[in-house]
């Protein structure tokens, strides 16, 4: 080496013991948290959903325990252990490396236990451990009621489904419907099994196949699930009634996506229901503006004289709460279980147990509250079958807490119209429980259903009692030749998308003219005999 050279090769040295000697220190400098989540009163670790941020709201970082699965909208990847808000699922805990500095972390786990939110600093090179106990407010699997989301669009196969099932069970879900999404051209979010063969169950936590198809813009977008094989007729894609009682015929349900308000629902609502074929209808969920719950069509098809169960969804990762500063929701961000729905099921829960009764009706949807109604002890979706001049006792509870679901109001509906109302201002209420003991003479039958507010975009809303006097129907004689009117109006809207060839995009109906003429020639049908009956 000559004298030259020496310079340069002091300098690297320096240069290198320099980064090495920064490196060890930075790493010296950070420091290490630890997180231990319990339930409160079990005592043991659970499963919970975790955000970190600085306090000056920057997001931190995802450790490495944080539960991953590949998810995104329109089926292309758009997250993985992270959630659309920069929150993580982790099971039981998690510990990571952080830089110093002021945090704030919040520990939440569905509608039933109260989230946390906890400040705290790390000091260079020290370490935290911070334990992290999730109190219930309330337990509803213990007063027989199991949750449910019926709407999440995630594409798994065998090995995802561990990691899937810990997600719905730090949203405190039970039962997740992961459903195959279609259209006229292709479908997304594969499962890879349907009927018992696509079932993950772990203790009362249950992954359950099943399908939002068929959709289409004119006549809505459907939900089939429990059924023992996905049913897809392409060539027919805008016959709905086939795919309807196929799935029947396999063992499933079927109903109606997104309140029936979005993608013209309504419409394929009126040739469907009034030809039963469908079983509920998914009644509240964030994607359409001003909801999250709209009744509009729900009642309408009650009125007539149709049973329909009170169904509720996220359709993660597409919907998630609108932005209501009065919440402190300032963005909107999809999140499994925003949106459920409630099933008596009593005790030992199975899959086929929740099924039956779904089934049955027995269900409220939420997106905080707590809902219980009981005519003469029978719950809903049941049929209450009395002599006229015969008493009714009603009994209709809503549950909430003050600090995260402080209550309202409690009302009962009966053919759209609200018979009873109590609010937090009435005496004997408040906003962790309200209630109404009500007493009727039975005259002519009818639906009667609780529906209850909460906080800021915080419902709830029961599927009816039905009653039947001397044998009578439920339907709403005084709105029956106004909504079969409107029903008319519908299958007019239909044929106006039929009438000449449409070159957008995604609309299609024009070519299925003959088989849709068909079904709406049935329905108008099914109306005269209706207008027969009940006008």
């Amino acid at each position: 080496m000559n004298m030259k050279e020496q310079p340069l090769l002091k300098a690297i040295t320096f240069l290198v013991c320099g980064l090495s000697f920064m490196q060890v220190h930075a790493e010296e400098a950070l420091s290490k948290l630890v997180v231990q989540i319990s339930d409160n009163s079990t005592l043991q670790p659970t499963e919970a959903r975790v955000r970190i941020t600085h306090l000056n709201g920057e997001l931190a970082d995802v450790p490495e325990v944080g539960i991953g699965v590949m998810y995104g909208r329109n089926d292309v990847a758009e997250g993985y252990a992270f959630q659309p808000d920069g929150a993580f699922y982790v099971d039981g805990g998690f510990e990571m490396e952080m830089a110093p500095g002021d945090y704030r972390m919040t520990v939440s786990k569905g509608f039933e236990y109260l989230p946390r939110t906890i400040d705290f600093s790390l000091s260079p090179g020290g370490n935290r451990t911070q334990e992290v106990a999730l109190e219930r407010w309330i337990n509803m699997p213990e007063r027989g009621w199991y949750s449910a989301d019926d709407h999440i669009h995630i594409r798994r196969s065998p090995r995802e489904n561990p990691y899937i099932l810990k997600w719905i069970a730090a949203e405190d879900i039970h039962v997740g419907a992961m459903l195959r999404m279609g259209d006229f051209w292709a479908t997304y979010y594969e499962q890879y099994a349907f009927g018992e063969a696509g079932l993950f169950e772990e203790g009362d936590r249950v992954l359950t196949p099943g399908q939002e198809e068929p959709r289409t813009h004119e006549i809505g977008h459907t939900i089939s699930l429990g059924a023992d094989e996905a049913v897809r007729f392409q060539r027919q894609y805008y016959y709905y009634d086939r795919v309807f009682d196929r799935v029947h015929a396999l063992n499933g349900l079927t109903g109606y996506a997104h309140q029936g308000m979005t993608f013209h629902g309504y419409r394929g609502m009126t040739m469907d229901v009034l030809r039963n074929k469908v079983d509920f209808l998914e009644l509240l969920q964030f994607c359409t503006p001003n909801g999250p719950i709209h009744t509009n069509h729900y009642y309408f098809f009650l009125d007539l004289g149709f049973r329909l169960t009170a169904a509720a969804g996220s359709d993660f990762p597409w919907c998630g709460r609108w932005p209501n500063p009065e919440a402190g929701v300032t963005q909107r961000f999809a999140q499994i279980g925003n949106a459920r729905f409630y099933t008596h099921v009593g005790d030992d829960f199975s899959f086929e147990k929740w099924k039956a009764n779904f089934k049955a009706g027995h269900t409220f949807v939420s997106s905080g509250p707590m809902l219980d109604l009981r005519v003469n002890g029978a719950l809903p979706g049941d049929t209450v079958e009395v002599s006229k001049g015969e008493t009714l006792r009603i009994t209709a509870k809503a549950f909430g807490q003050a600090g995260k679901v402080p209550l309202r109001k409690l009302e009962l509906v009966a053919h759209s119209k609200v018979l009873k109302s109590v609010s937090v201002e009435d005496d004997g209420q408040s906003k962790d429980e309200l209630s109404i003991e009500w007493e009727i003479q039975a005259s002519e039958g009818f639906w009667i259903a609780a529906h209850c507010d909460a906080g800021p975009m915080q419902f709830a809303h029961t599927t009816p009692v039905y009653i039947s006097v001397d044998g009578s129907g439920f339907h709403n004689p005084e709105t029956a030749s106004a909504n079969l009117d409107q029903c008319e109006q519908y299958l007019k809207e239909i044929e106006e998308e039929i009438a000449e060839p449409d070159d957008r995009m995604n609309y299609y109906a024009w070519r299925y003219k003959e088989g849709l003429e068909k079904r709406i020639s049935d329905t108008r049908k099914v109306i005269r005999k209706l207008r027969t009956q009940l006008e």
